[in-house]
């Protein structure tokens, strides 16, 4: 059984077996349906949650004595290597169906229930774009697995969603704050996720223009979002317009336009 509980290991471990009961539940033709994702259905998406974790438990097994990435700078090598990760994909999902992609999934996850109970988060390990410690990897990890959740979900809409658990859903909030803020620097914005996280950065302008730096109490320009809306953005699946028009952001002030910044990685 997977532990559960609100340290990062738990928290991955929870989230995943959800998915894969959910996707265990699928009949065949399911895993045809389309997801938000261009050119990848539900069987090739259940692959790279394959990926995900089999990558996990292979980069916790490398350790380097190279000084570790922040996780902002280290998420920003995934642009340049999306084309890859497709085609990767593509082609380890071809000679595999649905149901044995999800029996493959739940021994990976079995595996990594072990390893994870005995690993460092503070060890530096080699992952393939970059140093990272043990810690920042996994919270990478934690995203990757409640975005895909919410992606499965909306590709069946008629079966209830996947349900995302507390645990997860903060660490993966927190985690994609903490990536903005660190990507966009300064104190002239506040992005606020009840009831998770809230950062506060600075926004370039269409001129280049961060606006002038806050010091003491809440800056003039406040962002505030659902914490589902706000991994949607931070990793592209809706855009800043659309979240407006559908009215799960409010924002307060000129400079309160997270736009320019995303999406954080794709």
């Amino acid at each position: 059984m997977v532990r559960t509980g609100s340290d990062p290991p738990a928290a991955l471990l929870e989230q995943s077996q959800t998915v894969c009961e959910w996707l265990a539940e699928l009949a065949a033709d399911d895993f045809t349906h389309q997801t938000p994702l261009p050119g990848w259905d539900v069987r090739t998406l259940t692959d790279h949650l394959v990926v995900v974790h089999r990558g996990l438990a292979q980069v916790l097994a490398r350790p380097t004595g190279e000084r570790p990435l922040p996780n902002y700078e280290f998420v920003r090598r995934y642009r340049r290597d999306v084309e890859m990760i497709t085609e990767s994909t593509l082609l380890a999902t071809a000679d595999h169906s649905g149901p044995a992609l999800v029996e493959q999934l739940g021994g990976v996850i079995h595996e990594l229930a072990e390893l994870l109970a005995s690993h460092d988060p503070r060890s530096v390990v080699g992952a393939v774009r970059g140093p990272v410690t043990a810690g920042d990897f996994l919270a990478t990890r934690i995203v990757e697995v409640v975005v895909h959740a919410d992606d499965l979900s909306r590709s069946l809409p008629e079966r209830a969603p996947i349900m995302l658990h507390r645990a997860a859903l903060s660490r993966c909030t927190r985690t994609l704050a903490e990536i903005l803020a660190g990507q966009q620097p300064g104190r002239s914005v506040e992005v606020r996720v009840p009831p998770y996280a809230a950062v506060q950065c600075s926004i370039a302008s269409a001129v280049g223009d961060a606006g002038p730096s806050h010091t003491r109490g809440t800056p003039p320009n406040v962002v505030e979002t659902d914490p589902l809306s706000f991994l949607r953005l931070a990793t592209g699946r809706i855009t800043w317009d659309e979240a407006m028009a559908n009215g799960t952001i409010r924002a307060s002030g000129l400079r309160a336009n997270l736009a320019p910044a995303l999406p954080l990685f794709s």
